[in-house]
């Protein structure tokens, strides 16, 4: 049975990554990149499905223990996990190294005193759990293969076979280490090199402890912000620069629902704000590489630009149920591929226009075709930014005048007008100074509710939509203006859960509501984040800081954060780790810094 989603560490290589349980099982990976078929499937059903756990070998009616302890490496995705036993303690340390060839995941087995009968057990699924490879001996080496993929299996004890599982019996003492690799390699090719583990383990840790020291932010909330940032690397597909919004798919927004979804694409909104928060910390070089696949992705056809991509820039994103797997926690349906990729929604010009503005406001080197496709967006608005659309949480309901889409396509004319003012680009100018005063005229008029000095979450509805505080953040109006503070204010009163953690609109529980959906969900933590930044922004420091402060207090054991929080069941929900979650935990971190906001 899986752990709870907050049991899970990330390990990862910027092309793939898999989530380790507290108990040393790996219950999910995807090979050899985020989007592709699961080998293990755990997490998403049962060990049928496949999974790889390493620890101490136990009774099989004792089920396995968690570790005592367990961390990263400094400031790295190396993680540490410590087993206490009767006979004595062992560590296991997991990761996976940036690489240029086959994606490996690593786990080192240490003996730190006594000595402690381990037990590694692999047992492979390909295509999430359906297909039960063939598995050989390659001389020492074990593969598993299954169509067009190979794992290959290289460990340092010996390995046999049972029950179509790879198991491995042995002991450590101190001093002992004993490695395990696997590594993929299409199954038409000659094997993959010998992997050296110690060598590897050395370079990883370089790598993370370079990449670390770059970083510009050096206020009290380091060790949170360093955390999300490593996150957000490790969600970045090295070869393109795409960014997945999560390495998981279809785990719940609430515990035994309908609302899972694939999270293992590009979501321009997503990518747009990681990059964002990046280029604050001091990382311009993701902002280039992001930007190239921008352009790669977009090509040829601006005006049609979709709300997410794969992570190479593909198009075609088809969504498929996967019925053999009972769901995480019997969340149904699976999903794999997302539905969602053809929507229309306009908030999206802005979120890109506005990383591309502050890519060239930090210096990064100019880009003629950048500037030259956000005159496209802004043409492409021009005549579609008064239609109705899905708007940022992407409803499967009709389509609105979502306030917030009209906000942002006020921000990508805005932006577009400050580029063009630089001197950095052409076009009609007085024009879009027009379009951008009727787009705000018109959101003024029609997305207000004056008896009740909000804003709402559409053109002459009643409810609200957490995506309203975003509204000063982004300059469309400033935070002391009356409608601002009756916003924030509304957005407290009726959208937050007892804890005072928000919820991003009403949902509908057992009928299909706003968003065409059954069920309910948690908290989300972006917008509670965003609550946090607005509190700042009006004055109210003190409470920014406990709120931001008490979201802190959700991050697991590990720093990590998924999608939401469910405070009847006072556990994380949603796909895991979550880029959306942890960029607004750093820039709130950062305006509360600037603030003075903070406590010590």
């Amino acid at each position: 049975m899986a752990g709870r989603i907050e049991d899970y560490a990330l390990i990862g290589d910027m092309q793939t990554a898999a989530l380790v349980c507290r108990d040393g099982t790996i219950d999910w990976l995807c090979l050899p990149r985020f989007d592709s078929h699961a080998i293990f499937a755990g997490l998403l059903g049962t060990e049928e499905h496949g999974f790889w756990r390493i620890g101490p070998a136990h009774a099989a009616d004792a089920g396995p223990p968690a570790a005592a302890r367990r961390r990263y490496r400094g400031d790295s995705l190396i993680l540490e996990s410590e087993w206490d036993t009767p006979r004595g303690t062992v560590r296991v340390t997991d990761f996976m190294p940036p690489r240029d060839g086959a994606p490996q995941v690593i786990r080192i087995v240490e003996g730190v005193s006594g000595r402690v009968r381990m037990r590694s057990a692999l047992r492979m699924r390909f295509s999430y759990g359906r297909v039960v490879p063939w598995v050989h001996k390659v001389d020492t080496r074990t593969v598993a293969v299954a169509g067009p993929d190979a794992v290959w299996l290289d460990a340092d004890t010996e390995t046999y076979g049972k029950d179509l599982t790879t198991y491995s019996d042995f002991t450590v003492a101190p001093g002992d280490r004993i490695a395990f690799t696997i590594s993929w390699q299409p199954s038409h090719k000659a094997e993959p090199p010998l992997p050296d583990p110690e060598a590897s383990l050395e370079a990883t840790a370089e790598f993370w402890s370079d990449w670390v020291e770059q970083c510009t932010y050096h206020g009290p909330y380091r060790e949170p912000v360093i955390r999300s940032l490593i996150t957000l690397k490790a969600l970045t597909y090295a070869p393109t620069g795409g960014i997945v919004a999560a390495p998981t798919t279809s785990l719940p927004e609430e515990i035994g629902g309908v609302r899972n979804w694939d999270y293992r694409y590009t979501w321009l909104r997503d990518a747009a704000i990681t990059l964002s928060s990046l280029l604050r910390t001091g990382y311009r070089e993701e902002a280039r590489a992001w930007r190239e696949w921008l352009l790669r992705a977009v090509a040829g056809d601006p005006e049609n630009l979709q709300i997410m991509y794969g992570i190479a820039g593909e198009r075609e994103l088809g969504e498929a149920e996967l019925d053999w797997l009972p769901g995480y926690e019997n969340s149904t349906p699976v999903r794999v591929g997302n539905g969602a990729a053809h929507q229309l929604q306009l908030d999206v010009y802005g979120e890109v226009t506005e990383a591309l503005h502050l890519a060239h406001m930090t210096g990064l080197t100019r880009n003629d075709y950048a500037s030259l496709l956000q005159l496209k967006l802004i043409r492409y608005l021009e005549d579609h930014w008064d239609q109705p659309d899905e708007g940022i949480w992407e409803v499967r309901g009709p389509r609105r005048h979502f306030v917030h889409s009209k906000v942002m396509a006020w921000v990508a004319v805005d932006r577009t007008i400050k580029l063009i003012e630089m001197g950095d680009a052409d076009g009609p100018v007085e024009k879009w100074r027009e379009l951008r005063d009727e787009i705000h005229r018109t959101v003024c008029e029609k997305g207000y509710d004056p008896e009740r000095n909000t804003f709402t979450q559409s053109y002459g509805s009643k409810e609200l939509d957490a995506s309203l505080l975003l509204i000063p953040q982004v300059g469309f109006l400033p935070p002391d203006d009356k409608r601002v503070i009756g916003t924030i204010e509304a957005i407290q009163r009726e959208l937050s859960t007892e804890d005072g953690f928000v919820l991003r609109y009403p949902t509908a529980g057992d009928d299909a509501g706003l968003d065409g959906l059954e069920g309910d969900e948690g908290a989300f933590l972006a917008c509670s984040f965003w609550l946090a930044d607005d509190l700042a922004m009006i004055g109210r420091v003190d409470e920014a800081r406990k709120l931001f402060e008490k979201l802190l207090g959700l991050r697991n054991d590990l720093g990590l954060l998924a999608e939401e929080w469910d405070s009847r069941l006072q556990r994380q929900v949603g796909n895991f780790p979550q880029a959306f979650s942890h960029v607004p935990l750093i820039d709130t971190a950062l305006r509360l810094t600037a603030s003075g906001a903070y406590g010590g």
